[in-house]
């Protein structure tokens, strides 16, 4: 297979008769649309006729997102493609116009009494009954057509473009580092990667080069953090949301009474965290717990290495055991060529799965450079993929399912790769494994939580104004300090993580920390109720899979019995995690 992935699918290039003349018919539909809605969505008459009519031509709109999404995979490989750039703004622009129908439609369906009456009167609002039930409830928070109008256009010169150049600068940040003697210059990318290797000198360096490599940006990224969150915090307010976490909740078909289940089961958990970081401190030679570049540091002689054509054969493998739906899927994706390999200059870093639900496929950025958690990240993006294609034979309108569930398949995906590896390993390899498998839930869990408590702060905080580069950074620290208590060398640690992790930099997915919590727990649950029924889970799992952009994340949880309100399921998945701490600290 390549190495890099082929957008063909989508288009050729910016130039192709395809793409512009997608552009043009997508601004017709928009024109369209606002005229439809501005005609016919002032008055309540007919409204079962009017919201199948809305819903339709939003269904035909909904497929040209693959312009967006084309223009956003060029500029993932390639960050400073001045055409991509051009595009993507114009795209912004353009899209800024189904601002005034959604207002319109939205107060259409929030004035309607009887909504239950009419939904019952029509298949196509049936099927996308969810949907508006919801567009109901948003009706409480939504604003007058002329604020909604400016609000839409100020974003794209606002939020969206501060998110812009946190990308670009941190995609093109080149850091200098000495190696084998010779100082060369490298992606950030790349020097993140180095926290996993075997040679605790080359994490130190790249842990410090990273360091200072960020002061090269810290201030331009600070004024695009600060300026995004001061939008959330002011069209929040606008809207009448408690916050912007309560605005989060809602957007994720949330309620409070989960997250806090969740978090105090999270809260409960640290001090069994804390003895693995310490155990791991004490392997590794350290006196006052890690210092941070030592988190991802290999314990023992074995340090496993794939090509990806190992990873590639490794993980269908293990997919197929699972089931032959998945292993499908992720043959598919390698035999098509959708998935970019490896990392290079002008390349975001990270990994993520972009789904395209118009020609029923997805895009898997990866940054693979051989290391067992590249399988597993490899695993994990294709289990985002899976999700998506459970959702192919769904309406556009029913494939988008909120955050928190966002992490569900991915997760699980990552249970399987790592059970299946353990149960084959040797001894020295089950050390690796099992090592490999709690560091990446304390990332999820005890790092998570300190992201959680950092943007949480700066909300806090920014309401009384700007906040400077030394105070996000002491922000940060004291969020690593409650998180990981004396598991962290409090001499040591990464005041600067708010720089690199892309989540802070999305107006539209504020807290976007406690899902992956959400997911990796969910999932483990999941996975054990798998273990007590493998050959009836599979079907159960596909249609939670396939539920999850038409229900809450409580009804989602129920198809498979599982109450997420419940501080004892989210306690019941720590138990695993506890059983493998136990074991590796023996």
């Amino acid at each position: 297979m390549e190495l890099n992935w082929s957008l063909d699918k989508l288009y050729t290039g910016f130039d192709s008769e395809k793409f512009k003349n997608d552009i043009e018919s997508l601004k017709n539909e928009i024109n369209d649309l606002d005229s439809f809605a501005k005609s016919n969505l002032r008055n309540l008459d007919e409204p079962v006729k009017k919201i199948e009519e809305y819903i339709s031509r939003n269904q035909k709109i909904m497929n040209f997102s693959i312009l967006q999404q084309y223009t956003f995979l060029v500029l993932s490989v390639d960050s400073l493609n001045d055409k991509a750039l051009k595009i993507s703004d114009n795209l912004d622009e353009i899209y800024t116009g189904l601002s005034y129908s959604s207002v319109l439609f939205t107060e259409f369906i929030g004035k309607l009494e009887n909504l239950d009456e009419i939904i019952k009167d029509s298949a196509l609002l049936e099927e996308h009954s969810f949907i508006l039930r919801n567009t109901k409830e948003e009706f409480k928070y939504t604003l007058s057509d002329k604020e909604e109008l400016v609000l839409a256009k100020l974003r794209s010169t606002g939020s969206s473009a501060w998110e812009s150049l946190h990308g670009q600068l941190t995609a093109n940040l080149m850091i200098p580092i000495e190696i084998d003697g010779k100082e060369e210059r490298r992606p950030l990318s790349v020097i993140r990667s180095l926290a996993h290797d075997k040679d605790s000198e080359v994490r130190k360096k790249a842990y410090e080069a990273e360091l200072k490599g960020y002061e090269q940006i810290d201030k331009s990224i600070a004024f695009a953090l600060i300026g995004i969150k001061g939008e959330v915090l002011t069209t929040s307010k606008m809207r009448g949301y408690e916050s912007p976490l309560d605005m989060t909740l809602k957007n994720s078909y949330m309620d409070k009474e989960t997250l806090d289940a969740m978090l105090s089961a999270m809260v409960d958990s640290l001090p069994m965290f804390e003895k693995y970081f310490r155990k791991k401190a004490e392997k590794l030679g350290h006196k006052n717990g890690l210092p941070f570049y030592d988190l991802f540091a290999p314990l023992g002689e074995v340090h496993m290495k794939f090509d990806f054509e190992e990873a590639k054969s490794f993980v269908l493998k293990n997919f197929y055991e699972f089931s032959q739906k998945l292993g499908d899927f992720a043959k598919q994706a390698f035999e098509e060529n959708w998935i970019d390999v490896l990392p290079h200059e002008g390349k975001v870093g990270g990994a993520f799965c972009d789904g395209l639900h118009p020609i029923k496929e997805c895009r898997i950025l990866l940054n693979f450079a051989g290391k067992f958690e590249d399988v597993l990240t490899l695993a994990h993006e294709l289990g985002h993929g899976y999700h998506g294609a459970c959702l192919y034979d769904e309406s556009i309108l029913n494939s988008d399912y909120p955050m928190p569930i966002a992490e569900t398949a991915s997760n699980f995906c990552e249970q399987i790769v790592t059970q299946a590896t353990y149960a084959r390993a040797s001894e020295e390899e089950k050390l690796v494994i099992l090592e490999q498998s709690i560091s990446d839930c304390s990332q999820v869990v005890v790092d998570i939580y300190s992201r959680f408590l950092f943007e949480s702060k700066v909300f806090e905080t920014r309401v009384d104004g700007s906040l400077s580069v030394n105070e996000l950074k002491e922000f940060m620290t004291d969020a690593q300090k409650t998180a990981f208590g004396s598991g962290l060398d409090h001499a040591v640690l990464h005041p600067y993580m708010w720089v690199c992790k892309g989540h802070y930099y999305h107006a539209s997915t504020n807290f976007y920390n406690f899902p992956y919590a959400y997911g990796m727990l969910f999932a483990k649950g999941l996975y054990a109720k798998y273990l007590e029924d493998k050959s009836g889970f599979v079907a159960k799992y596909d249609e939670l899979l396939n539920a999850t952009g038409k229900n809450t994340l409580r009804d989602v949880g129920l198809i498979v019995g599982i109450d997420v309100r419940d501080k004892e399921f989210w306690a019941s998945s720590f138990k695993l995690i506890e059983k493998d701490i136990e074991t590796f600290i023996k």
